[in-house]
């Protein structure tokens, strides 16, 4: 397990080197002055040249792509010469020192994700730190969703397959996987939370949290979670059912399936003691798959449902040209999906004793 563990953990930091390498030159090649996009129409040749000294874009592409690799990374080094960009000012970010050789300090610290530049040197950090539980929370919640009520649709289109209720079945889980999020999200809440708002009480727009109205704090308002949760998980819902009606035909043809019913075992009990838990890999691989994209996916979702998370948060970074903010959420966005996948390597090893880590 250990050494398994290792070569995941290997392979991951691998794979976020060159998520970091591309984000870093991509972005680097956009059109435009970054401290120009700093300063917006406050801008002078003096403060340009202040704001180049200070975030190290008077460097040149090489020095500023080491300079961005040493923030990321846990180990850093930082010169003693309060004129170089990489002197550990007070401030910038929490760090113990481990040892000085020379002009060079080495530390430990976090990742430092840099300063938002339109949220006045808001630190990234902090950005995501308030939007991302909000996506969490809503992605959780509509992978819940996907989960009970896809498997248990897909459990009965198997029991009663080639039936009228099978293509039923069938046919919402075709809509489901072919249905856009952005426009299931304007559709959902232009007809429940507008047209039938005086049943549903559901609002079009709203976050997980509101302010009071009196301006006396903020409260949670969980029926804002409803729709955009449901529209959130009609897609993966629509994968979900489809998985398991095909995994669960397949076990339930096995030798050992047709064992347990000479047996005189019920059905029921055949399928929740024996299939069930065998059938259940490939939705495994599906809600891992699905769980790690709606981080990213949430996007229009959250956008079009006024949900402050972190996908709205990408929108307005793309928005302003937010830099920072857009590269620190990939980089949150791209690390989730590689804890995510070696989760799932550990619970297939549960599912199926068949596989073994090594």
């Amino acid at each position: 397990m250990i050494k398994y563990l290792l070569y995941k953990t290997g392979y991951a930091l691998l794979t976020l080197f060159g998520v970091i390498t591309v984000i870093f030159f991509l972005f680097t090649v956009l059109p435009g002055d970054p401290a120009r996009l700093m300063l917006d129409q406050n801008e002078n040749s003096e403060q340009i040249a202040i704001i180049k000294k200070k975030y190290g874009f008077d460097q040149p592409i090489s020095k500023q792509y080491l300079y961005y690799l040493n923030d990321l990374s846990f180990i850093s080094f930082h010169s003693t010469n309060p004129d170089d960009y990489t002197h550990l000012t007070e401030g910038k970010y929490s760090a113990v020192k481990l040892f000085t050789i020379g002009n060079t300090t080495t530390v430990l610290k976090a990742p430092y994700l840099r300063e938002s530049f339109q949220k006045n040197g808001k630190k990234v950090t902090q950005v995501i730190g308030d939007t991302l539980p909000n996506t969490v929370v809503l992605a959780i919640s509509a992978i819940v969703i996907a989960i009970i009520i896809g498997i248990i649709l897909g459990i009965i289109s198997a029991l009663y397959k080639d039936t009228w209720l099978d293509r039923l079945i069938a046919l919402v889980s075709t809509l489901g996987m072919s249905l856009p999020s952005f426009f299931a999200a304007i559709l959902f809440a232009w007809v429940f939370g507008f047209l039938l708002h005086k049943y549903t009480h559901l609002d079009m727009t709203g976050s997980l949290y509101e302010v009071d109205d009196f301006g006396e704090g903020k409260y949670i308002k969980w029926k804002n979670l409803i729709l955009p949760a449901i529209v959130l998980g009609i897609r993966p819902l629509g994968v979900v059912i489809q998985l398991m009606r095909n995994s669960l035909l397949e076990v339930l043809s096995q030798d050992y399936i047709r064992t347990a019913r000479a047996k005189g075992l019920s059905e029921i009990r055949i399928i929740r003691k024996h299939a069930l838990k065998n059938s259940l890999n490939p939705v495994v691989t599906a809600i891992s798959g699905w769980f790690a994209s709606m981080l990213a996916g949430a996007v229009f979702v959250e956008y079009i449902f006024g949900w402050n998370g972190l996908g709205k948060e990408v929108v307005e970074a793309l928005n302003t040209l937010d830099l920072p903010v857009i590269m620190g959420s990939v980089l949150v966005i791209a690390t989730t999906f590689v804890i995510i996948n070696i989760l799932v390597d550990i619970i297939y090893a549960y599912l199926d004793p068949k596989i073994r880590l090594s």
